[in-house]
């Protein structure tokens, strides 16, 4: 893969103990944005239709300061079964040490099983700007203007 593509950041990562037969998130294509999280489950977890579980994936990372990693659903996942995340996407911030853990929920027909090693989601490791408010009685104009949910599909 052309490594010169992107910017670099270096992330550390340990292992959750009996976790050293998952392989550690990467990227799949050369473009790709997201690594696939993969379930450090000890036994299989089966979702009823609309049955949500928290699943481990035997990962802690230790983000530097101005980053975060984005836990996102696998669009896969979420277009064959109707497998997604509660929380979409879940933030893990720089300051956290514990496990990387994944909300799955069943939005589908069907129960779905996860097994020791399944892709259940991917990581997106992205840089994050801090606020500093302005406050101000009046905003510039726009086109759309104050224009809500649906409003530049008409």
């Amino acid at each position: 893969m052309n490594r010169e593509l992107f910017p670099r950041v270096r992330v550390q990562i340990a292992r959750a103990k009996d976790c050293e037969d998952l392989p550690l998130p990467a990227y799949e294509t050369e473009h790709a944005a997201g690594m696939d999280l993969r379930a450090a489950v000890t036994a299989p977890v089966t979702l009823a239709p609309g049955e949500r579980a928290l699943i481990p994936t035997g990962l802690h990372i230790a983000l530097p300061p101005g980053y975060e990693a984005q836990i996102r659903p696998r669009s896969g996942l979420a277009a064959q079964h109707g497998i997604s995340m509660v929380n979409a996407p879940g933030t893990i911030d720089a300051d956290y040490r514990g496990e990387v853990r994944v909300i799955l929920i069943n939005h589908g027909p069907e129960p779905y099983t996860v097994r020791r090693g399944d892709r259940v989601a991917q990581m997106v490791v992205a840089p994050v700007a801090h606020v500093d408010w302005a406050l101000t009685d009046l905003l510039g104009e726009t086109a759309r203007g104050p224009g809500g949910f649906g409003h530049t599909g008409k």
